[in-house]
Order: C-alpha cells, then structure tokens, then sequence
C-alpha cells in the first residue's frame, strides 16, 4: 500500500504545473474534489463513526485539516517558484520535522545516528538552497516555502498517528479531507481567487490531482498510519522526489542541476540514515534494558 502510495503521490508536481491556476485555487480544488469523492461513500459506511469523531476530536480534527490545507497551499506555491527536484525533495524533509517535534514535544529518546542523518540532511539542504540562489531570488522562496510545507505536514502526520489508533480508514480520511476543504474554500471567498474561467486543461489536471496523489496517495497514507510510526510512513515518501524528478524529466523537460542533484542525494542519505539506523532508544524497564 504504502508503495502504491509513492508512486500516486509523485504524479502530484507534475500535474500542479500542468494546472495553469493560482495555488490557492489548486489546492482548493484538489482537496473539494477529493471529499466530493469520498463524502457519500463516507456517509453510507462511516456515518456513525464521523459523528463520533466530530463529536469528540474536532479540535484535533480542525488543527489536521487547517495543516494539511497549508501544506498544499504552501507546497503548490513553490512549485511555480523552483524545480521539481528542489521543491519536491525539500518537502519531503517532513520525518526531520517529526522526529524534531517527538523528541521536543513527547520526550522520545532518539539515538545518535538520528541526529547525525539530520545533521546530513540539512547539509543537502542547504545545497539546494544555494542552487535556488544560482537559479536567482524567486527560487530561494520556492524553497523556503517547501520546507514550510514539509512542516505543515509533518504536524498533520502527527495528529493522523494519534487519530488513526482508533479510527477507521474511511471515516478519518473522509473528515479531515472535507475539514481541509471547507477551509480552502474559505479562504478562496476571502481572498477572492477566481474558481472558474481556467482552461480544460487545468480543470483535468486538477481532477487527476484530486484522483491519483490525494485519495489513492494520501488515503494510502492514513491506512498505513495505523500499523506503523509516523517517522517509518514519512521515511516511505523518500521515494517520491525519484519518480516526480523523473516525471518532470520526461513530461515538462526540466533537468535537475549537479548541484540539486547533490543537495537531493545527501537530504534522503541522511533522513535515510536517521530513521533506518537511527530511531527511538528503547526505555529501561525494571530488571534488565
């Protein structure tokens, strides 16, 4: 599932630059679609667990889909203002920012080849961030605002492991799918952006964005939340800057510079290194480790 999952969520780069609309508008549209989607299905087979869930974690439920809609609003911001392998690979440093928030927040004991592939990793970060110098000043924002993305959603990854113990796939994904776009859509009416009057191109392109990156990906995503850790599901994604780098290659023609390339190899070596050999320090309990 999870790899199911990688390969849905690295068509996303690829079909936000095929959507010629501003990022609010993609992002409201890819989270709407999806809950128009999944909303019937959600009320036939769910309903019952979804009045439950909004009944007794709607503030948890809130602060999930206000971060995922910045996460996308952020993310799709950036990638009209850098590469696809700049972009793409920032944002995926999300397990950094799990594993930063577990060990500030919750006290989980982290070993040190934890913090060494982090250390790794914002190495290679600060690499792409000198090609977005290279690229001039619009590219350096890019980035800057995939990294915000990837914190976004580090914290709703978060709030999805504690929800998902005792929620059901369909109903958890179904609520904080439409919480997320009722707070898009919100945001559309105050600021005014446009949802009509863009080509049929873009209206595929954000259907297909609806389709394959959020319900199969994301879905995949909230499934694989309840049987593993946070760190371990963000640590699967590491596979998504390769095929969406690869997509942009072929689809968009748009080549990652040496220096991207470098910069990309190190931040995944190091989150790699941080979550394969790092992880918790298992706690002594009484009479032996």
């Amino acid at each position: 599932m999870l790899s199911l999952g990688v390969v849905a969520l690295s068509c996303a780069a690829v079909f936000v630059r095929l959507a010629d609309a501003p990022p609010l508008a993609v992002a409201a549209f890819r989270l709407a679609l999806a809950s128009l989607v999944l909303l019937p299905a959600g009320l036939i087979w769910a309903r019952e667990e979804m009045g439950r869930l909004l009944r007794d974690d709607w503030r948890l439920l809130l602060l999930g889909g206000m971060l995922l809609a910045l996460h996308f609003v952020l993310w799709i911001a950036s990638l009209s203002q850098t590469t696809v392998a700049s972009s793409v690979v920032l944002v995926t440093a999300t397990p950094v920012f799990v594993a930063l928030s577990s060990w500030l927040l919750f006290r989980e004991r982290l070993r040190r080849a934890t913090f060494a592939g982090i250390a790794v990793s914002l190495a290679g970060a600060l690499l792409i961030g000198y090609a977005g110098l290279q690229h001039g000043g619009s590219a350096l924002s890019g980035n800057l605002l995939a990294l915000l993305a990837a914190m976004a959603v580090a914290g709703y990854l978060l709030i999805g492991r504690r929800m998902r113990r005792n929620a059901g796939l369909l109903a958890y994904s179904t609520v904080v799918f439409t919480v997320s776009a009722l707070v898009l859509l919100i945001a559309v009416v105050i600021s005014g952006t446009p949802l009509r009057g863009y080509t049929a191109a873009t209206y595929g392109a954000v259907l297909a964005l609806a389709l394959v990156p959020q319900l199969l990906g994301h879905m995949s995503l909230n499934w694989a939340l309840r049987f593993l850790p946070a760190t371990m599901v963000t640590v699967a994604i590491l596979g998504e800057p390769v095929g969406a780098t690869t997509l942009a290659w072929f689809v968009l023609g748009e080549m990652p510079t040496l220096t991207e390339v470098v910069g990309a190899v190190l931040m995944l070596l190091g989150i790699g290194v941080a979550f394969l050999r790092g992880g918790q320090v298992p706690a002594r309990v009484d009479g032996g480790v």
